[in-house]
């Protein structure tokens, strides 16, 4: 379970990275803000995930996750 929270967080910080390299267009960024917030949402639906109280809950929130 640790080595996810490293994973995600990891790949928070490269789309970042990533977002600060696009160009400073509107489309650009536009479109970046939005795979901003949608890939750095999956570490935060994890680190949430890892609080259930039940394996259930724990399923249920790394579902959402993946949609």
């Amino acid at each position: 379970m640790v080595d996810l929270k490293i994973r995600t967080k990891n790949f928070a910080l490269q789309i970042i990275q990533l977002y600060c390299k696009l160009p400073n267009n509107n489309l650009a960024q536009i479109l970046g803000k939005q795979v901003l917030r949608s890939r750095t949402s999956v570490g935060a639906n994890y680190r949430e995930a890892t609080r259930a109280r039940s394996t259930r809950e724990f399923c249920s929130k790394t579902n959402i996750s993946l949609q």
